[in-house]
């Protein structure tokens, strides 16, 4: 399957020489949902609005249905809709009005049918009389994302969807994006909010200081990376990990009253069984036991400080 967007050897520096992206090289799959990660300042914008024509790369490629964004322009950024972090509208215009004209931007011909069917979607047809200023900032964010639907894109490019909005809202917003890749539309999220990534994404892209460094289906990473935490609640607090119980690396807590086991998932023995019975030969009783699996914003801050490790 050929991939929908294709960077290659993408690199940029700013005029202050300030290396925003550094050899970026990234294949993004037709139909799946890719989660863009990474701290502020890390690239993640940047490379959106290369992909966009919003920003000129200062080398290496980007093609969009093999489309060239340089040499070929017009086609490539007809595939995309991109919807910004921030909330620009037009104040004053109204829901239909808005979007209509956002088709038209494109040298689309008019679609009444077509904009009817992205405002449903977006639960904004109640609402398309409305002017935008009346509008909460959940619903203006919708109208941003029909705006980006507005000339039928293949590709749509949300940055920070969310941002600023309600839990219930944004449970919407994350509906929105299902519905939309049931339909056939490429999704690339940006968001600062883990939980988004580990709950919709296919596929899983960490960026830190402009390099990609990770790329993984999603399930792949929590497999791979992903660690288990044994907590044993004990009956007496402990003071300090006996000697004996040393080549465990446990750790203490809750003053005390807690002794915590990491171990690693995929190996061919978790060491519990053995942990458990030098527990006993060492004297240390517990009354209960719970096991807590990594989430995604574990491994992802786990990578950032392995980077931040490696480029110091």
């Amino acid at each position: 399957m050929q991939p929908i967007i294709s960077v290659s050897n993408l690199s940029k520096v700013y005029g202050s020489g300030f290396q925003a992206l550094k050899s970026i090289n990234l294949d993004i799959r037709p139909g799946e949902i890719f989660a863009l990660l990474g701290p502020n300042g890390a690239g993640k914008t940047t490379l959106i609005s290369i992909i966009c024509g919003i920003v000129n790369p200062s080398s290496g490629t980007v093609r969009v249905g093999g489309h060239d964004i340089i040499s070929d322009y017009r086609a490539a950024r007809s595939l995309i809709g991109l919807v910004p972090q921030e909330l620009t509208t037009d104040a004053f215009e109204t829901v239909w009005a808005t979007v209509s004209f956002s088709r038209g931007l494109f040298g689309k011909p008019a679609d009444p049918a077509h904009i009817e069917r992205v405002l449903k979607a977006l639960s904004l047809w109640d609402k398309k009389d409305n002017m935008i200023m009346t509008l909460s900032g959940g619903m203006k964010r919708r109208v941003l994302i029909a705006k980006a639907l507005s000339h039928q894109p293949s590709v749509l490019f949300l940055d920070e969807p969310t941002a600023g909005v309600d839990v219930e809202l944004r449970k919407g917003m994350w509906d929105v994006v299902r519905y939309l890749r049931d339909n056939g539309v490429t999704i690339i999220l940006t968001t600062h909010y883990i939980e988004e990534a580990e709950q919709m994404a296919d596929r899983i892209g960490v960026i830190s200081k402009g390099e990609l460094i990770l790329v993984e289906d999603k399930a792949e990473l929590m497999r791979e990376l992903g660690q288990k935490q044994l907590t044993l609640h004990l009956q007496s607090p402990l003071e300090a990990i006996p000697a004996a119980l040393a080549p465990y690396g446990l750790t203490i807590g809750a003053d005390g009253h807690e002794v915590i086991y990491t171990y690693d998932t995929q190996a061919e023995r978790t060491g519990i069984t053995s942990l458990l019975s030098d527990l006993r030969q060492a004297g240390v009783s517990f009354r209960d036991l719970q096991t807590r699996e990594s989430s995604l914003e574990d491994i992802f801050v786990g990578l950032l400080a392995r980077s931040n490790a490696r480029g110091r």
